[in-house]
């Protein structure tokens, strides 16, 4: 019956993924971005260094307990939570393996712009959360977007927004994260899918029950961990494979605008696909101008919105430039240089035994060994994942209490919907869940998008 659904549903929502990816998001994304960027006087490059300062300067971030909200630190935490997951992991391989060495520098490109979206989605949370008498704290692009459209146009809008990220994140995203775990951890230790999603479920379940001050203990401490980890583990593979990364930034460069080389196609197809891949897996990795993070960013105790705004630009900066660039480093050094498999592309007898789901165990493999390689990666992939469902719950929980209230029955239905769909994705096929996880993400672009452009006066008021 499941493959029977897969079947049909498949090549239908691939088809609205090509025509959303190609004509809309990539259009949405490089134009809020680059339109922010010149707003702004290029935020992400002047006020590069306070941010720094901002997220790291000054251990008072990190530990102080609040009664309502987050300290900036948890905020960022619970952002990158969200943003550092199979993005970076099983993103990047994927949109490499499609759009060749080439769609990484097309996934830099609108990161680079997305630091300046970021910051406007931030810099909107705070000014238009709603802090009630009890001191709790209402934000998030549903709030700026009816600031942004008055009347019926509003209220549709954030409406669309709250189903669309609800189904994208709490439902179909949650989907994504468990089923790469599932497979990662099946490649590495051999654990049946179906214990996997058992211990997924119940451990989430007790975090999902604890609310915001849990979810911020948690994601505080996992999120700096699981960083160095897998920061330590790829530069030791770099080290190992010094002599290759001149090449490996020469591929990402050239394969840029000449993908047809590695990957097949007229130029202007290939091009196409490169650009794509990166616009459409560069949005899933750091989710700048998707409006996932800003649910985080209106919680963060801070009174200046602009501080708020740099600090939200390092979680595209860390995603992005650190961990998604490193694993790219390590794929491309050990699987695209001449003594790698993919040397002459993704073709032949290769593409039947490398997938977007085993290609960074494959790479890691190369110099730590098949076995180690496969087990460093499920082990990152684990907490990668992990974290993000914890994220990704929280941001569509926040929608769900707009679109019906506070109440206690809509919020269990929520938790309990997606709980089953935590389990559902150690259980199904990659590919769909991908591609249904695509789609949503694209349909909550275009209501936060427009909002975007609709409120840079408020933006750009007294920016720095």
């Amino acid at each position: 019956m499941v493959s029977e659904i897969e079947h049909v549903l498949y090549p239908f929502v691939c088809r609205i993924n090509e025509c959303l990816s190609n004509y809309i998001l990539v259009f949405l994304l490089l134009g809020v971005g680059l339109w922010y960027t010149i707003k702004t006087r290029f935020v992400q490059v002047r006020c590069f260094g306070e941010a720094v300062r901002n997220t790291f300067g000054s251990l008072r971030h990190y530990g102080k307990k609040h009664e309502t909200g987050m300290s900036s630190f948890q905020s960022l935490s619970t952002a990158i939570a969200s943003q550092v997951g199979t993005g970076n992991i099983v993103g990047a391989s994927g949109a490499i393996l499609v759009g060749g060495p080439g769609a990484i520098f097309w996934m830099w490109l609108i990161a680079f712009l997305g630091m300046a979206t970021i910051y406007a989605e931030a810099t909107l949370a705070i000014k238009t959360r709603v802090i009630e008498p009890d001191g709790h704290i209402k934000g998030g692009p549903v709030y700026y977007i009816t600031t942004a459209f008055k009347g019926w146009l509003g209220k549709f809008l954030a409406g669309f927004f709250a189903i669309a990220i609800t189904l994208a994140l709490g439902c179909m995203g949650c989907m994504v994260q468990s089923n790469s775990i599932s497979y990662s951890m099946q490649t590495a230790f051999g654990i049946p899918s179906g214990v996997i999603g058992a211990i997924l479920v119940a451990v989430c379940a007790v975090i999902f029950i604890g609310g915001v001050k849990r979810l911020a203990s948690v994601t505080e401490k996992i999120v700096p961990f699981m960083a160095i980890f897998f920061i330590i583990g790829g530069l030791v593979i770099l080290v190992m494979r010094y002599q290759y990364i001149p090449a490996t930034f020469g591929m990402i460069f050239k394969y840029a605008f000449h993908p047809q080389a590695i990957i097949g196609g007229g130029l202007w197809y290939a091009i196409m696909t490169t650009i794509s891949q990166g616009a459409k897996r560069g949005l899933f990795s750091n989710e700048a101008g998707m409006g996932s993070t800003p649910h985080a960013h209106a919680l963060a105790k801070v009174k200046n919105p602009h501080v708020q705004g740099t600090i939200a630009m390092m979680g595209v900066f860390v995603d992005t430039f650190i961990i998604l660039t490193l694993n790219a480093l390590v794929i491309i050094s050990t699987l695209y240089t001449p003594d790698g498999v993919l040397a002459n592309g993704y073709f032949g007898s290769v593409a039947e035994t490398l997938t977007k789901t085993n290609l960074v165990q494959t790479a890691f493999g190369t110099v730590f060994g098949q076995h180690f390689g496969a087990v460093f990666v499920a082990i990152c992939l684990m907490f990668f994942a992990f974290s993000t469902i914890l994220g990704w719950n929280f941001f569509g929980k926040i929608n769900t209490i707009y679109l019906f209230g506070k109440k206690k029955i809509s919020i269990l239905v929520y938790t309990i919907i997606s709980l089953s769909f935590i389990m559902v994705g150690t259980l199904v096929s990659c590919d769909l869940v991908w591609e249904m996880a695509d789609m949503f993400n694209n349909l909550m672009v275009i209501p936060n998008a427009l909002a975007l452009f609709a409120l840079t006066g408020m933006v750009v008021s007294k920016n720095k």
